[in-house]
């Protein structure tokens, strides 16, 4: 486990790091040039979390001059993703069109989901998973 506070030193020992945070003023820009830096030459980027946590410029320039091994996005800054975005012409960026979320037992998972929240509503009991509006998530 590492601190907040030591997130270069988790960064130059990771294999692969996977940025799955919410977007809050906290994390945006999370993963800038200077944590892409910290990352190992052979490492991985994958963001299945929100765009703006990544400085996309700062990994396209990381990318393309081979400092890290390679990345995968499934979300961006501007979505969906500009024609003209320098990361298509990237051969070591796997791009999805943010379909990280999509898996066999998704809307089974949503749908139980939602009838333990209207079970719990009719029954005048706290909802599940609810969103902490002052956080943003």
């Amino acid at each position: 486990m590492f601190a907040s506070s030591a997130i270069n030193e988790l960064l130059a020992q990771s294999d692969f790091v996977v940025v799955a945070a919410p977007l809050t003023s906290e994390t945006r820009g999370l993963m800038n040039a200077e944590r892409i830096a910290a990352m190992k030459p052979q490492a991985y980027l994958i963001n299945v979390g929100r765009g703006p946590l990544v400085d996309e410029a700062a990994l396209a320039e990381a990318l393309r001059c081979r400092r890290i091994a390679g990345a995968a996005l499934d979300v961006f800054n501007q979505e969906p993703l500009p024609a003209e975005s320098p990361l298509w012409d990237l051969d070591n960026l796997i791009i999805t069109p943010h379909t990280a979320s999509m898996t066999e037992k998704l809307w089974q998972r949503h749908f139980q989901l939602f009838l333990q929240n209207l079970r719990r509503y009719l029954a005048g009991e706290p909802l599940l998973f609810t969103v902490d509006k002052k956080k943003g998530y």
